[in-house]
């Protein structure tokens, strides 16, 4: 004896899947359990719901206790189907048919169907016909009623609201487009897309960055930073030849700063960031001048600061190299450094004298000459009449109370104001006599050599005293280069003086950070006796406290922090510290004192 078991289902379509097997024996277990031989997937099924035995041509329908099953649509615990007839049998929401089977067969047929409650007696006809599938339009008009729906809503009203005259009004159709919030840098610019979208279905271009970033300059040439590029294969090498040949820079600012990401900050830049390209960058570029620099503390060059060279006429020259060198400027001063900085000597004795009216201790400080910018990340220049005319007055006269200087930085004016003042300071000259009177014998030879006489009094007494100002020990002297005239003649001339304002131009150096560091703990003014000693630290005094990005010195210091990656002309600018409005132009910065 056996049952034949055909399990009917239905595709989306309707289509009728028939699966059919065969259980040998008199007993067919019905439930949920894999191990039934009937298998019903609904959780209102148990396990072991129900049990089939055939008795000849008699089946009996046994229920496990405490359940029930409809038998012919009678709800009922158990009961007897006779083969020859067939019978129904529903559990939850499947129908086991007994199709009629001839009396003495061997086989008995089952039909396994799951149906929707209350639709067991309709046929597959009735179904359709009382579902909405009858009345709703296909699946291929729906999806092309959604299509247009979609391009309607976030394309055409989108394009149509971005053309709107006001574009801070308060429903933005095009808001559908964004992606994210902005940064919080860009924030004000939340409901103006065509700030930096220029073009609709454009990508967003460089010259829609630099519109408003005006102070930003590339970091190098964009074909040689993409040749510089770690581990660049010989087919971008191919593209980049090709780029280049129909100038089409590489690189654009959205590769590295990417927006609509949330209202964040810009990430401090990693070290390996610049140290990928600049670890290795004379294998990659051999032409470069640029020293290879990985890491500050292990794999970095030593400062090359940009100072002033030499002259050509009274034009500065400005020249780079390293401190390794022991370079020398030539700025046109004489200045000796450990004898304003002694303890003792004359310079710390004035500045005992002067201390009540200008603060000074019992020597002289650097503070006391160099005074720090607003923002203390430099100083202010040094100027003559502020911090040197305390102590080295160019006064030559008091008249009445008033005193008389020399001009500081005029030394055709200083050759001038001498020259009138002997002349007014000679003996009073007779008055003129008139072209007619009468007069002794020789009284006019006297009155013109007593003229004569005056003249060269005077004459030779404003002469020593220009020689004087303009030679060793004199106002001008000690402090300036001076070239003397040859001959008799009085054209002194005064060397031209010049100073940067900043000698790392390619770095950022803020003073401020180290207030509480001693001067002299890196700058050797204690012991400098000339004013062309370049007093700037050199990278071993640095290194005592900054280290690379990883390390076990107090400071650790990744390139970021020195350098910034769209280096300018004047001050280049740290995460929340942009001072490029203070950065004036690499010659402007230089200081002249005096021509």
């Amino acid at each position: 004896m056996a049952f034949v078991l055909r399990t009917v289902s239905h595709s989306a379509e309707g289509r009728e899947i028939v699966r059919s097997a065969r259980v040998e024996g008199d007993r067919l277990t019905i439930g949920r359990t894999p191990e039934s031989d009937i298998q019903l997937s609904d959780l209102a099924v148990a396990l072991t719901h129900a049990v089939i035995t055939r008795d000849g041509d008699r089946l009996s329908v046994a229920v496990e206790p405490g359940l029930s099953l409809q038998l012919d649509g009678r709800k009922s615990d158990g009961g007897t189907i006779q083969a020859a007839s067939g019978g129904d049998i529903q559990i939850a929401s499947h129908i086991v048919r007994i199709l009629p089977t001839a009396a003495g067969a061997s086989e008995i047929a089952l039909s396994i169907e799951r149906v929707l409650e209350g639709e067991a007696t309709l046929s597959r006809s009735a179904d359709r016909l009382f579902s909405l599938g009858s009345v709703l339009p296909g699946r291929r008009p729906v999806s092309w009623i959604l299509v247009i729906a979609l391009l309607a809503i976030f394309l055409a009203w989108p394009l149509l609201g971005s053309r709107s005259a006001d574009p801070h009004e308060g429903l933005r159709a095009d808001a559908s487009w964004s992606s994210g919030k902005l940064s919080r840098a860009h924030a004000a610019l939340e409901k103006d897309c065509t700030a930096c979208h220029a073009k609709p279905f454009e990508a967003v271009r460089d010259t829609a960055c630099v519109a408003c970033h005006t102070q930003v300059h590339d970091h190098a040439d964009p074909f040689r930073l993409a040749r510089a590029q770690p581990g660049l294969s010989t087919w971008g090498r191919l593209k980049l030849a090709v780029k280049e040949r129909l100038n089409l820079p590489a690189g654009r600012c959205v590769e590295c700063h990417t927006e609509h990401e949330g209202p964040q900050t810009m990430p401090a830049t990693a070290q390996r960031f610049c140290a990928d390209c600049h670890g290795g960058l004379n294998d990659r570029l051999p032409d470069t001048r640029l020293a290879d620099a990985g890491d500050f503390e292990n794999a970095h060059p030593e400062f090359q600061p940009l100072f002033v060279g030499g002259w050509q006429g009274p034009r500065p020259m400005m020249r780079r190299a390293s401190l390794a060198a022991r370079p020398f400027e030539d700025n046109g001063l004489k200045f000796p450094h450990d004898l304003h900085l002694a303890p003792v000597g004359g310079v710390a004795q004035m500045a005992r004298r002067l201390a009540p009216a200008h603060g000074f201790g019992r020597q002289l400080a650097c503070k006391d000459c160099h005074v720090p910018v607003a923002d203390g990340t430099r100083f202010q220049p040094v100027d003559m009449e502020r911090n040197c005319a305390m102590c080295h007055s160019l006064a030559f006269d008091n008249a009445g109370g008033t005193v008389r200087t020399l001009r500081h930085g005029e030394p055709a004016q200083v050759v001038a104001d001498l020259r009138d003042f002997y002349r007014i300071r000679s003996p009073a000259r007779p008055p003129s006599l008139a072209p007619f009177a009468r007069r002794r014998p020789g009284e006019g030879e006297a009155v013109e050599a007593r003229r004569e006489f005056s003249a060269g009094a005077s004459q030779s007494g404003a002469q020593a005293a220009i020689r004087a100002v303009f030679s060793k020990g004199g106002a001008c002297f000690d402090c300036h280069r001076i070239d003397a005239p040859a001959g008799g003649s009085l054209a002194f001339r005064v060397r031209p003086v010049a100073f940067p304002s900043r000698y790392m131009h390619h770095g950022w150096f803020d003073h401020r950070d180290h207030e509480t560091q001693d001067c002299t703990s890196c700058h050797a003014a204690g012991t400098s006796d000339s004013a062309s000693d370049l007093l700037l630290p050199g990278i071993a005094t640095c290194r005592t406290c900054h280290g690379g990005e990883t390390t076990a010195k107090p400071v650790a210091s990744s390139c970021a922090m020195c350098h910034d990656y769209h280096m300018d002309q004047g001050a280049p600018s740290r995460p929340g510290r942009d001072r490029r409005d203070q950065a004036p132009e690499p010659m402007a910065a230089l200081r002249r004192e005096a021509r």
